[in-house]
């Protein structure tokens, strides 16, 4: 497994990550609906509306690598939010919308750990792991959007599994769960296909 503190690469290295790190019950603003909320005011993050994300182009939607990006350092909340943004636009009935739902569940397994709700952790990694495992019968390949199946189903059931800290500084970003999201863009660079996870 990988350690909390361990070191990987950004996928979206210019923009930088929000000031806080949010989730309900934090004490700090809400991000859109609060006038002091790092996002407040700014109805898409880049700036754009996201695009609808495709297995055949992922590398190239700049919302999902930064809520990749945003996972991994331990913004759940702002993953969870750039993945449901993109879950509307691809349409919550598709395949691609299906895998968007794990990830989202998987993110909101994320903010529970902050929200010290262990119950709702294993709730939504659970709800994780099955839509992986719906989604990879469904798309009958072993990676999708760049990530393995059998590695996020893994990560899906070790997020349920596992026991957490009490206390988390609020605010403060923090890797809660042993795994990165990591797909490989040398592969897409490469061959401008998708290439396999590297890492989870």
């Amino acid at each position: 497994m990988i350690r909390a503190d361990a070191e990987f690469s950004r996928l979206l290295p210019s923009v930088n990550p929000p000031p806080y790190a949010f989730y309900p019950g934090s004490g700090l603003p809400h991000p859109i609906r609060d006038p002091a909320g790092h996002s407040y005011g700014r109805k898409h993050t880049l700036g754009t509306s996201p695009r609808a994300l495709s297995n055949e182009s992922w590398h190239e939607n700049r919302n999902y690598l930064l809520a990749i990006d945003y996972f991994n350092l331990g913004y759940y909340w702002e993953a969870h939010e750039e993945w449901e943004r993109l879950w509307r636009v691809s349409g919550a009935d598709t395949t691609v919308g299906r895998f968007l739902k794990g990830l989202i569940k998987l993110s909101a397994a994320g903010v529970k750990v902050r929200e010290r709700s262990i119950h709702g952790v294993r709730r939504h990694a659970a709800s994780a792991g099955e839509m992986f495992a719906d989604v990879a019968a469904e798309a009958d390949q072993d990676t999708y959007c760049g990530l393995e199946f059998t590695r996020l189903q893994f990560a899906a059931d070790r997020a349920a599994q596992l026991a957490y800290k009490k206390e988390y500084t609020p605010g403060t970003p923090v890797r809660v769960f042993p795994f990165l999201l990591q797909p490989r863009m040398d592969d897409v660079e490469s061959t401008g296909t998708p290439g396999a996870v590297s890492r989870l």
